[in-house]
């Protein structure tokens, strides 16, 4: 098929180009009567957003241009079906897990996942087993999982119905799917794999394998992050042979919305688009920008570029050179100058970097003049960190489950304690620090030493925190 080829896109704009009168929904009517303030910013948008008209087709029951698109991305990932999301990939982790799990199944899963895929097992009311991750002692943060994990944690539950994992993490890291991917189906587990920053692995080398190639029965990938998509773009692709495509169709139809987004699907029709023409001539100019990038970074004065591996090369992450700021301080001093980083952690700041064509423009010189600016202003200062370990220590602890089932937990009481007293006790509340979205604690955990040291550490350097109702008080929420 023609990845040049966007035939939504091109539907939407000769819908517009007939000059349409709207007496349907939405009530903007292509932007007619959009109110001034911000006007200028949506009226080009504004004429795609259109609804399910004559020719313009239906994400839930699709039969025209979104199918011809859906098949078109299919095509390139070559999948049995792929499908576009709307509501982010949120709701392709709920979908695949739900068409995989009934009440009380027992899975299997990576204990750094998105929260999309912890609340994802909780609606499905299942047990989850959660696999600890190996810690990347270079970056300081959690990677990937080990085989020799995963074959343990099967071997001991051997009934489980679905292997959930997150390839590659936050930071571009991956680990050895292919093989756990085998392993898993030796014994007819299914394994359904958020891979939301993935999006872009098939263009080849060196970019890791994407999770689609290596075999996993369901794929999520968040098509915003890397791809030229609007927010809440996303791709899930089915591949399975022990999942139900007519489940999966339909959870996406009751968890989706039921009027979706013609802009946000135009714009994933653009971005496969733009990721199927991408050429052998477009990764080597990517590369080459990308090398030079990151040798300007490592010659600032006082910043480190960080290794990672054999990860996703659009993932770089910086930290002061001599630890005198954490993640968390260079973010703000990076802000300042008008750089705006995806997430910074106690030692790290990680960039997200564009996956440019040859033709495209960025002005990656200018940042580093600006970050080089950035640094020198606060050469000296008073932000070293304190030492303290600040990653929670599971490491030997390869799999455990939650003390209290998702039943059990919606009978017993609540009450608030101090941080300080709350280890040992079972936590009752979700506590999320936003970027990356995976959990510190889930409901139903017991509170380890480590988990509160970090908390107030995460509190104290004004991290943003997700749930944790009474954190600012130090302060949590337990079961009695």
């Amino acid at each position: 098929m023609d990845q040049l080829q966007t035939p939504l896109l091109d539907q939407l704009i000769l819908h517009n180009m007939k000059q349409p009168i709207s007496f349907h929904v939405p009530g903007h009517k292509y932007g007619e009567i959009f109110p001034g303030k911000g006007r200028e910013y949506f009226t080009s948008i504004l004429k795609l957003d259109a609804t399910e008209l004559t020719g313009l087709d239906d994400l839930h029951s699709p039969e025209g241009v979104i199918l011809e698109a859906e098949k078109l991305l299919s095509d390139l990932y070559k999948t049995k079906k792929s499908f576009f999301l709307i509501n982010g990939s949120t709701s392709g982790n709920l979908a695949m897990i739900l068409s995989a799990l009934e009440e009380n199944d027992l899975v299997l899963v990576q204990r750094n996942s998105h929260k999309s895929i912890m609340n994802g097992i909780r609606l499905a009311k299942a047990q989850p087993v959660f696999l600890s991750p190996e810690y990347n002692q270079e970056s300081q943060v959690a990677s990937g999982l080990g085989v020799a994990t995963v074959r343990a944690a099967i071997e001991a539950n051997p009934e489980a119905k679905a292997l959930i994992l997150t390839y590659p993490n936050y930071y571009g890291m991956i680990y050895n799917l292919k093989e756990i991917i085998q392993l898993a189906h030796e014994y007819h587990i299914p394994v359904l794999v958020d891979e939301a920053h993935g999006v872009h692995f098939i263009v080849g080398e060196p970019f890791p394998p994407s999770a689609v190639s290596l075999g996993a029965d369901i794929v999520v990938q968040s098509a915003h992050k890397t791809l030229p998509a609007m927010t809440m773009g996303a791709y899930l692709h089915y591949n399975s042979e022990f999942i139900s495509l007519d489940k999966v169709t339909d959870y996406l139809q009751i968890l989706q919305s039921s009027s979706p987004s013609y802009p946000i699907m135009a714009s994933l029709d653009i971005a496969r688009s733009y990721l199927g023409t991408f050429e052998k001539k477009d990764k080597q100019c990517l590369l080459r920008r990308i090398e030079s990038f990151r040798e300007l970074m490592g010659g600032i004065e006082g910043l480190t570029v960080v290794e990672n591996g054999t990860g996703d090369p659009l993932k770089m992450m910086v930290r002061h050179q001599k630890g005198l700021f954490s993640g968390f301080k260079l973010q703000q001093l990076f802000e300042e100058q008008g750089i705006y980083a995806e997430l910074a952690d106690p030692f790290n700041v990680l960039f997200v970097l564009p996956l440019m064509k040859e033709d495209s423009e960025y002005p990656l010189e200018k940042v580093v003049d600006k970050l080089s600016v950035a640094i020198a202003r606060e050469k000296g200062g008073s932000y070293k960190l304190d030492g303290a370990r600040h990653h929670p220590d599971n490491s030997h602890i390869p799999f455990s489950g939650l003390e209290l089932s998702y039943k059990e937990m919606a009978s017993r009481e609540e009450e608030f304690v101090p941080l300080t007293h709350a280890v040992g006790q079972v936590c009752a509340e979700t506590i999320i620090p936003y970027p990356p979205g995976i959990p510190l604690l889930l409901p139903g955990e017991r509170v380890r030493l480590d988990h509160t040291e970090r908390l107030a550490y995460l509190i104290a350097q004004g991290a943003k925190i997700q749930g944790g109702a009474n954190l600012n008080n130090r302060m949590i929420k337990i079961y009695k």
